[in-house]
């Protein structure tokens, strides 16, 4: 055996699940909220949680070991970045998308081969049920999950798209598939001139309300119901799309993207933005990944470079355009009318 090389990568990643659903179990149970009072004996921590005695310690620890929880003499304690972003209780909780990844694509990813080799969703779709979306939308405490989900995987970017996009030529905007809002409420509390409007199905509205209202926006913001399948995208100087082209197949993308150019005036902006892949398609591999999830969850969705969108956003007319990085693997990919 070659002394240079080792099979560490290939077992760390061959059994990854193994730390993915103790992570996912620990959000599912509620640790990091119950931990957020302060430390815990080991005793206390398993009787509150409802652990038998014979997981308890094995898994307390091994979260020790995987850097998401302390250990010290007075007990069992979060994180700074667990008790920030894990505590249930606190609006920087972005543990939305790991609930919907223990509940939901957990489960489905262990069909990926099959996918792979047949091309076709592994959700409910896969036994003639109904897609991805009429089942999230049918059900308001799924819907709920799913849209805090969204949030949860998209506030980092919002905050910076917030911030450092050009905010100060334009007055108006318009979120498309705003689920709760986070992004629109992020751009007004950066932005206090500002107005905009958060354009999705009406059985958002009451989670967009609520949101905005929790976040003290309520005043700079309306909810527009509406398909953009059906109806215009509402016109505004800046129109944003985060994570929504990857669900659809090609066509799709393409019409969207045309509608908010019709939507928009000389000198508007398209922002689009999700885990853009990058062009040589060899490093961001949560972007590739998460096309293979589209893959799982859709008929026809996939993630796509920064190169495939300006392309598709020259061909509905954009004249200038460029991509940003954000935050992790997201990026932005900028058009102007």
């Amino acid at each position: 055996m070659n002394e240079q090389l080792n099979p560490d990568k290939i077992l760390q990643t061959g059994l990854a699940f193994w730390a993915s659903k103790t992570l996912l179990s620990a959000v599912e149970i509620g640790l990091f909220s119950e931990l957020s009072r302060g430390p815990e004996s080991l005793e206390r921590l398993a009787g509150r949680l409802g652990l038998h005695p014979r997981s308890a310690r094995d898994f307390l620890d091994a979260l020790v070991a995987l850097g998401f929880l302390t250990r010290t003499d007075d007990g069992y304690s979060n994180t700074p970045e667990t008790d920030l972003f894990l505590d249930r209780n606190k609006l920087s909780y972005l543990g939305g998308i790991l609930e919907m990844a223990n509940h939901r694509l957990y489960p489905f990813w262990s069909n990926l081969t099959e996918a792979l080799r047949t091309g076709q969703p592994q959700n409910e779709a896969k036994s003639g049920g109904p897609g991805l979306f009429e089942i999230l939308y049918a059900d308001p405490s799924r819907l709920k999950e799913f849209l805090a989900a969204m949030s949860g995987i998209s506030h980092g970017a919002n905050m910076k798209i917030a911030r450092t996009f050009p905010w100060k030529n334009y007055h108006t905007f318009v979120d498309v598939g705003t689920a709760q809002g986070d992004l629109a409420a992020q751009i007004v509390l950066a932005n206090p001139h500002l107005r905009g409007e958060g354009f999705d199905l009406p059985e958002v509205a009451p989670i967009f309300e609520e949101y905005i209202e929790v976040l003290g926006v309520k005043d700079r913001l309306t909810f527009v119901p509406g398909s953009f399948f059906t109806h215009d995208i509402p016109p505004a100087e800046v129109i944003l799309m985060g994570h929504i082209l990857h669900d659809w197949d090609l066509p799709t993308k393409k019409m969207l993207i045309r509608k908010a150019f019709d939507a928009l005036p000389t000198g508007g902006s398209l922002v689009v933005y999700e885990a853009i892949i990058d062009d040589d398609r060899s490093k961001n591999a949560f972007g590739l990944m998460m096309s293979l999830n589209m893959l799982i969850e859709t008929s026809g969705g996939f993630d796509y470079t920064g190169a495939d969108c300006i392309e598709w956003m020259r061909d509905a007319g954009f004249s200038s355009t460029w991509v940003e990085p954000l935050v992790g693997p997201d990026s932005m990919v900028v058009g102007i009318k």
